[in-house]
């Protein structure tokens, strides 16, 4: 494009294009959009009613880095450093996953079922960015919160996504592998832990592979339960009486999950499905004895 025609409607035009020989349509136009609208404050509108207006050689090298970057396959949530999450912005950096609308669905399963009930004491394991944690301080009512991490970069993202948030969270740096129970303390207790195993890897996309942490996204290929066990022994413990368990699953394993929470002693075991009909969470209550 010459100097002369850049403009915002050929800009975002040619952006568009040029995203749309990697991506498809639906993405490179969202992606379009959040460009302009991150670097121009523009919004889709804008963008029509200022197309003719000219663009400073300054944002226009600054769209094109960004157009390197996307092509190469970088997320564009850590290109901007931030992802929607719950009706709110998040933090989010390549120390930590880039939370999904299926997690989403997990918090709101969550709220939906304890959101009337004050004062709760909430556990969120293998937090990451601190997305769920950060979102239960901020929709439930007065809610104790503590929130682990096995990554100490993680959860110094997980704090600035609590302070943004203006709301309390107690981090801990913690095992979730070897963590020892606490009898009777938290009346729900969530995790979305690693859960994919590496035969998988040939099905998923660049951007993933490429950028976001292995350590949050493996498991053993050997042992593809190992953080629902661990976790499950865990809770099992540290849930009050008629406190719940949560998980976000992988669909291929909901049975093996389901199986070891029952052997574990917990009842009222349900999987769920997501809103794409994948069996995606696992529910688990602990009874009196």
């Amino acid at each position: 494009m010459s100097v002369d025609c850049i403009t915002v409607g050929n800009v975002f035009s040619d952006t568009r294009n040029r995203l749309a020989s990697h991506y498809d349509d639906n993405e490179s136009k969202a992606m379009t959009e959040i460009i302009f609208e991150e670097l121009l404050k523009m919004d889709p509108v804008d963008v029509i009613l200022r197309k003719d207006n000219e663009i400073s050689d300054f944002i226009y090298d600054k769209i094109q880095k960004v157009l390197v970057r996307l092509l190469a396959d970088e997320p564009i949530q850590y290109i901007f450093g931030k992802a929607r999450f719950y009706g709110a912005e998040i933090k989010v950096t390549s120390d930590v996953l880039i939370p999904r609308p299926e997690t989403e669905e997990l918090v709101d399963i969550i709220v939906k079922r304890w959101g009337a009930k004050p004062d709760l004491s909430v556990l969120d394991l293998c937090t990451g960015s601190g997305c769920i944690a950060v979102t239960l301080a901020r929709v439930l009512k007065f809610p104790v919160v503590t929130a682990v991490d096995n990554s100490a970069r993680a959860i110094e993202v997980a704090k600035e996504n609590a302070a943004l948030e203006r709301v309390k969270v107690v981090f801990r740096e913690d095992d979730v592998l070897t963590m020892k129970p606490s009898a009777d303390t938290y009346d729900i207790i969530v995790s979305n832990p690693p859960y994919i195993t590496p035969d998988e890897k040939k099905s998923m996309d660049a951007n993933v592979l490429r950028y976001e942490p292995a350590s949050a996204l493996f498991v053993p290929e050997d042992d593809p339960i190992i953080f629902y066990r661990a976790i499950g022994n865990f809770a099992k413990d540290s849930l009050k009486a008629g406190g719940m368990l949560y998980f976000e699953l992988n669909p291929l394993f909901h049975h093996r999950v389901e199986s070891k929470l029952r052997s574990l002693g917990f009842s009222d075991v349900e999987i769920l499905r997501d809103m794409a009909g994948k069996e995606r969470f696992g529910i688990a209550t602990k009874h009196p004895n």
